[in-house]
């Protein structure tokens, strides 16, 4: 007797089974979340780069030459924003236990690496509420933080399905700064909201002015006519912890019924 095809490793892994391990990574999440009863989500992105305190800490008992001293001025600068992600995250949670009943509101959900991701995760496992963690396989930099909850947490093969579970349950999307995958993250988040593809409008909130209007002017978009005036209302800049929970408790289309 031969191997049933779901014994057959090597043809689920094959092109010819793609659209299985698709469908699977369709499938899966969502039967995690339904058990979790996870039934939306805020989205926090950011720098795996950026550096906790403890890391600062232990890093200036370093013996670093010149240049890596510089760029270690610049990194100490940045970890402000890994205190701000987790007191954003316990925020969020304790809002989301407020105003859940049956199933869980607002659970805060990240990539589910270092940097940014696990300071949101870490705030949201402080605050008593679930943190989900998103990861994917790289070759480099991203591995899960200690602070994500197995239960509600998934590792994804493939980029696009990661970001389709991203947006799918989100009701709200807090950027902080971040390099080349947070800027695509973000931009595609746009985009979907822009053209009306996102299943709901949600707000999208640039956390860091000084980072990010430094980093992309999105005003000459407007000036040149390649955007309209209402395409940049749907960004909101934010600069505290609190500034982030009232702007989504103004602008997250919450149905409480």
């Amino acid at each position: 007797m031969g191997r049933t095809s779901l014994e057959h490793e090597e043809f689920l892994k094959s092109i010819d089974a793609f659209h299985l391990r698709v469908l699977a990574e369709i499938d899966y999440p969502q039967s995690l979340f339904r058990e979790g009863k996870i039934k939306d989500t805020i989205c926090i992105f950011g720098s795996a780069r950026i550096l906790s305190p403890e890391e600062c800490r232990e890093k200036e008992t370093e013996n670093l030459s010149e240049s890596e001293k510089k760029l270690f001025q610049k990194q100490k600068e940045m970890s402000v924003y890994y205190e701000d992600a987790r007191k954003t995250a316990s925020l969020i949670t304790e809002w989301g236990k407020e105003i859940s009943k049956d199933t869980r509101r607002m659970a805060v959900c990240t990539g589910g690496g270092p940097g940014i991701m696990e300071a949101a995760n870490r705030g949201a496992k402080e605050a008593g509420g679930p943190s989900l963690g998103l990861n994917i396989r790289l070759p480099f930099e991203q591995f899960v933080n200690p602070y994500v909850d197995p239960e509600v947490s998934v590792e994804f093969h493939y980029f696009f399905m990661r970001k389709l579970w991203f947006l799918r349950l989100s009701m709200g999307v807090v950027a902080f700064p971040g390099g080349f995958g947070t800027v695509d993250e973000l931009f595609e988040t746009l985009t979907l909201i822009q053209t009306g593809r996102n299943n709901r409008k949600i707000p999208v909130i640039f956390y860091g002015t000084e980072y990010w209007k430094g980093l992309l002017h999105l005003e000459s978009m407007l000036e040149y006519g390649l955007v309209d005036a209402e395409d940049l209302d749907l960004i909101t800049y934010c600069d505290t912890p609190e500034d982030v929970l009232e702007t989504l408790k103004r602008k997250v289309p919450l149905d409480l019924d």
